[in-house]
Parts: structure tokens; C-alpha cells; sequence
């Protein structure tokens, strides 16, 4: 390594810590903290940090140089084993509704921020240790995170960034030299497992249960500091912080929120376990932990087997629980508002902006130029229910659907075989289209020709404008479970090469097809880490 390699653009500007309140005990043991917004702590060294990957994007947000991402100083940084003298790592303070139900403190139990960085463009980014080890809000556990699902979260915040999701990023992944036990099914049939760190990088790690835990204190105080802080530093524009100004902020956030959840709707991800304290105050999809990409259409799938038996994540009741989040939000903000029909009123912006937005996305995915009222409505809902019906893979149905030949002078000419043929590889079992169902999708495949002509688009134009919204390349389940699998023998090839598949998500890259652009295999049916995964990580 060269001895010259240092951390000399990574500009420490730590605001969280400097203007907020600290928890007044410093040793790092498991406790109930009150009046403050964190607690100082640092992470635990491991034994023989390997770096496994990083993402040259988010290296470049900081500053980073390649020879220094590359090197062992970064290697012993982003591990946890150095600490830069300029860092003020701390493990945040906060509550959460989990499933429903009012869980109290939580808190980042293996999660450590090393601090905040201004980038050469002033822009603030916190880094953030994931599986640093205990903090004083671990409670049982041991603040540790393992490879499987290191790779999983790795991976997908960057896929996420790529796909234009909202999104906290991912700088790096870092394998301990050490192993960690987990049961993985909770069936009492523990096992060791590789331990690993991931760097997570975002403008702010704070999250709706920040503001929830502050409020069931009673701590009015903090609480008003805390929502200051965040509007002078993430929301500036707004203006100086006052009743006026918390309205308008708690409607951005409803409007910011709706924009991620239509994004997630449009790629199918599923996050699997939309807790309160894991909803991002800026509107960023954050903490990957048991999520799942929609393969074939299913809007009751959940990725999460501790969700199996009441769906409540279920994809297609995400939009919903998004909502009944903001409310939670709403009522911790009840105290500086004093009044509850502001925030009622404010909260309508959550269900008329994530209309207004699904419905344009579904006219983008259809190649439309503009959704037009109760006709579409019906042409999209209609869709909706056909995808349903037989199983159906969601990615390749719309980057088929973007090839259907839709300037044809007479559709009625066309067979129906002819019209289905450009969809054929979309379905995972032909044998279940039956004569009703090939009737019912010839018939709207029909209607949706005569929508198209009456936009007047070509096909070069309708395709172009499909394909930037529906993607021909996402991480599917069962490409990262194989990722995981060879990376847990060593070999991290995989983990790259989906890294670079999914830098580019909306192009063709042909010599990738027979790989990526495939639907999952019978093998993938069933199996855990394809399928549904667990919280266990």
C-alpha cells in the first residue's frame, strides 16, 4: 500500500452530534436512553478484514479515489478496525411501530455512523457502519450482520440507485475474517456464517421512529430540536423552523414518501418489513433486509416468512401502509402542531400525490403519452388482473410488451396467436394459458393497439419510452441467493459482475441476456433466498 494513502477528501463535518443531544452515558452498555438523540460509540475491531467489493459510484460522491478504495487503509476504515481522528461514530436513538404494534426504544442495535462528510459539491453524507458490532440498543442480539444478507443489501441499494429509486447507497463490503451464528429459519437449528460490514451512505439515516420515540417520552423538547435539525439541514428551503414550517415540511415528507413507494410499485420490489423505524424521513428506501422483487405478478407475495401467515407487507399493500405510517409520523408531531386537523389536512397530500403519480407511471409503462381518465383506468386495471390470472413474469411482460408491432393498419387482420407471440417468453407455464385467457389478452392487446394508434406514437418511439421505465435487468432473488452462495466459498465474482449488470438496468446489453434476462427457474420455486427470506441476518 502506499504509505501517502490517506482519507484527506473526506471533509468531517459532523452536524447529528454537534447540535443535538447526546445520550449522557458514554459506556456501551444496553439501556433505556432518554433526552437525547444518540449515543456515542465505537465499532468493534474484527479480526481480518478482506474487502470484497465496493461501488465506484458512491466513491466518487466522496472524493474517493480508486488507489484509496483499494488500498488496506481503506479496507481497516470501512471495517471498523480504524477510526479517523475526524470521525465521531455514534449509534442513533429511536422507537418504532413493528407489525403494527408499538414496539418502544430500538435504535441502531449493529448500526454505527462514523460521521458526516461534505463532498467537494457541499453535499452531507452520513457513513454508516452496518454489523459493527453491539451498541447500547442491541438488546439481545450481538450488533453483527453476515455475508448472505451483506451481499443482499450491498447489492441492491446500488441496483435501487441505478433503477432511479430513492434510495440510501452502499460504498463498500467487508468481509471480518470472522464467523457468526444465526438460525436462519428461527427452527432452532442455528449455524455459523461468515460475518461482513457493509458501508451505507445517505444524507441522513433518520427515520419516522426517531421522531415517535421522542414524542411517546413526552420529550417535547428534543423532539422540537430534532425536527429543527432536520428541516435547516435537509430541508432548508423550506424556512425557519416554526408551526408554518412543520406543516409544509410533514407534507413534503407525505409527497416524498409517495414518490418511493410508486417507484417501488413500478419495479416490483417488495421491502418486506415496512416497520416505522424503517421509513426514511427523506423519502429513501432504507434497511434491506428480508425484501423480494416480484418475479411472477402477485400482489399478495411478501418476501418476509415472519409476514407469511397476515401479508401485511405484501406488495400490493405497500401504498397502504406507507399511509398508515404517516399517520404514526403525524401523531408524534402533534405536539408542536397542538392541533391534530392541520396534519389530517397535510396528509392528504400522500394519497393524491401517489395517485397522480401511479397513474402516470402506468401510462410510462404502457408507452401512453399521458394517462387520460376512466378509459385507461379501466385498459391498466384490466391489465392488472390478467397478469394475475396465470403466472406471469412482471420484468419481461413490459420489455415484450414495448416489442408488440402496434402500427399495423388493420389489428383485426392479426391472429390471435400473432399478437401473443411477443409475450410467450413472459409466461412460466404456456400449458396454463387457457382458451379464455388467451381470448381475454387477445382482446386487450387489442384494445391497447387502438390506444397506442390513437397517440399517434411509432414503435421506435413508444419502445424508447417504455424501456426508461420498465427495466430489462433487476436482482432477482435467486441471481443474488447465487451470488451469496459463491461468495460464501470465496468466489466473488458474481457479486461483481451483478454490480456491473445493474449499473445499467434499462439497456439491452445483449451479451447479458442469457444470464440475466431470464425468468426464475423451478429450482428457485421454493427454495430460501429465492422465495421468502427471514429477518435473520
Amino acid at each position: 500500500m502506499n504509505a501517502q494513502l490517506k482519507f484527506d477528501t473526506l471533509n468531517f463535518d459532523n452536524s447529528f452530534v454537534r447540535e443535538l443531544p447526546a445520550d449522557p452515558e458514554t459506556d456501551n452498555s444496553l439501556r433505556q436512553v432518554t433526552g437525547a438523540c444518540y449515543s456515542l460509540v465505537k465499532p468493534t475491531p474484527v479480526v481480518k478484514p478482506s474487502l470484497v467489493g465496493y461501488s465506484k459510484e458512491v466513491a466518487a460522491l466522496l472524493d474517493m479515489s480508486t488507489e484509496l478504495c483499494e488500498s488496506d487503509l481503506f479496507t481497516e476504515v470501512f471495517s471498523g478496525n480504524r477510526v479517523l481522528e475526524e470521525m465521531q461514530p455514534y449509534a442513533m436513538c429511536y422507537g418504532g411501530h413493528q407489525f403494527g404494534n408499538w414496539a418502544g426504544q430500538l435504535g441502531d442495535g449493529r448500526a454505527i455512523n462514523l460521521g458526516e462528510v461534505l463532498n467537494s459539491e457541499g453535499q452531507r453524507y452520513t457513513l454508516q457502519l452496518k454489523g459493527a458490532g453491539v451498541t447500547p440498543y442491541s438488546r439481545s442480539a450481538d450488533g453483527l450482520a453476515v455475508l448472505r444478507s451483506s451481499v443482499r443489501e450491498f447489492l441492491c441499494s446500488e441496483a435501487m440507485h441505478h433503477l432511479g429509486v430513492p434510495t440510501t447507497r452502499a460504498l463498500s463490503l467487508v468481509l471480518t475474517g470472522e464467523e457468526v451464528m444465526r438460525d436462519m429459519f428461527y427452527d432452532g437449528h442455528p449455524r455459523l456464517e461468515p460475518g461482513a460490514i457493509v458501508c451505507r451512505v445517505a444524507p441522513s439515516f433518520i427515520r419516522f421512529g426517531s421522531f415517535q420515540l421522542l414524542a411517546a417520552q413526552n420529550d417535547i423538547d428534543t423532539l422540537r430540536q430534532l425536527v429543527d435539525y432536520v428541516i435547516r439541514n435537509d430541508f432548508p428551503e423550506l424556512g425557519t423552523p416554526g408551526k408554518e414550517v412543520y406543516l409544509r415540511w410533514f407534507e413534503e415528507v407525505c409527497r416524498r414518501t409517495a414518490e418511493m413507494i410508486v417507484h417501488w410499485q413500478r419495479v416490483g420490489f417488495v421491502h418486506g418489513v415496512m416497520n416505522t423505524d424503517n421509513m426514511s424521513i427523506l423519502g429513501l428506501t432504507i434497511d434491506y433486509g428480508p425484501y423480494g422483487w416480484l418475479e411472477d405478478y402477485d400482489p399478495d407475495w411478501t418476501p418476509n416468512t415472519t409476514d407469511a401467515q397476515g401479508r401485511r407487507y405484501r406488495y400490493g399493500h405497500q401504498p397502504q401502509i406507507a399511509m398508515w405510517n404517516l399517520i404514526q409520523l403525524a401523531n408524534a408531531l402533534v405536539p408542536l402542531i397542538e392541533d391534530t386537523t392541520p396534519l389530517e389536512e397535510s396528509l392528504q397530500v400522500y394519497p393524491a400525490t401517489f395517485q397522480d403519480s401511479w397513474q402516470n407511471t402506468m401510462a410510462d409503462k404502457l408507452g401512453l403519452k399521458s394517462f387520460q381518465g376512466e378509459d385507461d383506468k379501466y385498459l391498466i386495471d384490466d391489465l392488472m388482473e390478467l397478469l394475475r390470472e396465470v403466472e406471469t413474469d412482471m420484468t419481461i411482460f413490459y420489455r415484450q410488451l414495448a416489442k408488440l408491432d402496434t402500427e399495423l393498419d388493420d389489428v383485426s387482420a392479426v391472429s390471435r396467436e400473432g399478437l401473443l407471440q411477443v409475450l410467450q417468453i413472459s409466461y412460466y407455464r404456456n400449458e396454463e394459458l387457457s382458451a379464455d385467457y388467451r381470448d381475454n389478452i387477445d382482446s386487450w392487446l387489442r384494445r391497447y393497439v387502438q390506444r397506442v394508434q390513437h397517440d399517434g406514437r411509432s414503435n421506435d418511439e413508444r419502445a424508447t419510452a417504455m424501456n426508461a421505465v420498465n427495466p430489462k435487468y433487476v436482482l432477482r432473488n435467486y441471481l443474488a441467493q447465487v451470488a451469496i452462495d459463491q461468495s460464501e466459498k470465496g468466489d466473488h465474482t458474481l457479486v461483481k459482475e451483478l454490480l456491473d449488470v445493474l449499473r445499467n438496468p434499462y439497456e439491452e446489453q445483449a451479451e447479458k441476456e442469457t444470464q440475466y434476462y431470464q425468468k426464475r427457474p423451478d429450482w428457485a420455486r421454493s427454495r430460501a433466498g429465492c422465495s421468502m427470506l427471514s429477518c435473520s441476518s
